[in-house]
């Protein structure tokens, strides 16, 4: 299942003109909703989806209206309201209990593909964006606008969907980033599943190790990169490719040094090194450096607390605190009350 945004691009991309495509987009939401504001969803006339809208309770119903849309060639909005006692949604148990509010729009050469093009290429070259929609008044053969964010102003990109009121003008605002690029240094059989939980978040992964029995395509088939250059040459990588995030763990005091020396001055937002306290004071002096002289944050021993000692549940741990570093958040539980 393809549910984050370049992945459904990079699917819809070489199939924009062979079928006919429907954006499904979540421009506004009264209480509860399984999506937040402006999650999008791509339907084709071969009965293909891409994203989610819902919990899958809705996209059957959504697709029924992305026909007629196709068949109309005319945007229109739809409402799933799990308060009313007669919408659907209430009538089948389904939903979160809010109100949803959706606009779908056809995608075809004709409106210039709504600009999906546009931040398809966006994404591919890792840059960040703006994406707006007219709500109302509806305009019939669709509305989309993406502008790209100067590479300075990523940071303080804006990463919440706001629905924007003009002159009697509806607008969506979506901001759109690119996908995190997390860089493996090792790849033992314990780099496997951290490298299919990043990529099933749709982030891009490279994997470096230089020595030959490891990180074998075989096992990193849909890896980004398979580098095997001298470690010194990581950190012009990891400049060139935009690298988010880089893990230690080659279980080589060695390599883990050399890797850490080579990204000391790296502009990561996270750098974790894989085992306990002792080890990571081994491969600080192996690197002749210290935590106060490495530019990214540095974790280690990494991952969140969760139990577990299987590589499966390492991996777990590790990409979760990975992903709340992205998303700055504090990785506490939801179910507390207080918050």
């Amino acid at each position: 299942m393809v549910t984050d945004l370049k992945g459904m691009l990079n699917t819809w991309y070489p199939l924009r003109d062979e079928q006919q495509w429907v954006l499904a987009t979540l421009y506004q939401i009264e209480g509860s909703s399984y999506r937040k504001l402006g999650a999008m969803m791509l339907i084709s006339s071969l009965g293909q989806r891409l994203g989610m809208l819902s919990g899958g309770c809705l996209e059957a119903d959504i697709q029924r209206h992305a026909k007629q849309v196709m068949t109309s060639l005319h945007s229109k909005t739809i409402t799933y309201d799990a308060t009313d006692e007669d919408d659907l949604t209430f009538q089948l148990g389904i939903g979160c209990g809010g109100v949803v509010h959706i606009i779908l729009q056809s995608v075809n050469s004709e409106n210039e593909y709504l600009q999906l093009d546009s931040m398809f290429n966006a994404l591919k070259n890792k840059q960040s964006g703006h994406y707006t929609q007219q709500i109302k008044p509806l305009v019939a053969k669709g509305s989309g606008v993406f502008k790209t964010v100067a590479q300075q102003h990523n940071l303080s990109l804006n990463r919440k969907a706001t629905l924007l009121e003009q002159d009697k003008v509806q607008r969506l605002e979506v901001a759109i980033y690119p996908s995190a690029h997390l860089l493996i240094v090792g790849g033992g059989a314990d780099a496997i599943p951290v490298y299919a939980f990043a990529k099933q978040l749709g982030w891009m992964v490279s994997v470096w190790d230089s020595r030959a029995a490891n990180a074998k395509r075989d096992y990193f088939k849909q890896a980004d990169n398979i580098l095997r250059c001298p470690a010194a040459q990581l950190k012009q990588f990891c400049e060139q490719h935009k690298v988010d995030a880089a893990v230690l763990m080659a279980h080589s005091v060695e390599l883990d040094s050399q890797a850490l020396a080579a990204l000391e001055q790296s502009q990561l937002k996270y750098m974790g090194l894989l085992g306990p306290a002792h080890r990571r004071a081994q491969v600080f002096e192996h690197a002749n450096t210290t935590v106060n002289k490495v530019v990214a944050p540095v974790f280690g021993p990494v991952g969140l607390n969760l139990g577990g000692d299987s590589p499966e549940s390492i991996a777990l741990s590790l990409i979760s605190e990975i992903h709340a570093v992205f998303a700055n958040k504090d990785a506490t539980s939801l179910s507390n009350w207080g918050n």
